[in-house]
């Protein structure tokens, strides 16, 4: 049985070889997403919605990304710090189960592991301040135990 943690490190490396090569995005699930997470249909699937939204979202991410990385152009943040914050973003986003502060420290802990010293706290730092501005705005839709008008500062204290 797999993680939503092994999950999301094989969409991080879908989304990379989908960025890198192109090619068919039913491709790349069948080959880097449902082979190597098959025998858990509930893995495949959150890793196939996980890929798509974040591939939808791609442009809207890219954003509210550059909103937060003042002087630096989108081009110049490290491809998979990019993708990896994308991914946290769509998931913020998109799925209303997920609490916010789950989607933000799985998104560091991936990128401690695929990407440099330094990319957990400069996503830290970029996906705290998208989640007040996704709250700010209204796109912050959550629901289910816990997750149902939660406001910012209730989260934070784990209230």
């Amino acid at each position: 049985m797999s993680t939503r943690r092994e999950s999301r490190e094989k969409v991080l490396q879908a989304l990379y070889a989908f960025e890198q090569a192109g090619g068919s995005a039913d491709h790349i699930m069948a080959t880097l997403l449902k082979a190597p997470l098959s025998g858990d249909p509930q893995s495949i699937r959150f890793a196939e919605k996980l890929f798509l939204r974040t591939l939808e979202l791609a442009e809207k991410a890219d954003g509210i990304i550059g909103q937060h990385t003042q002087n630096w152009e989108l081009s110049r943040i490290a491809l998979i710090d990019r993708l990896i914050l994308r991914m946290g973003i769509c998931e913020m986003m998109t799925f209303a189960d997920i609490p916010p502060k789950v989607s933000i420290n799985e998104a560091i802990e991936v990128a401690k592991k695929f990407s440099t010293a330094r990319s957990g706290q400069f996503v830290n730092g970029i996906l705290d301040a998208s989640l007040v501005d996704l709250k700010g705005q209204g796109l912050l839709k959550k629901s289910g135990r816990g997750l149902v008008g939660m406001t910012l500062d209730q989260e934070e204290s784990g209230a």
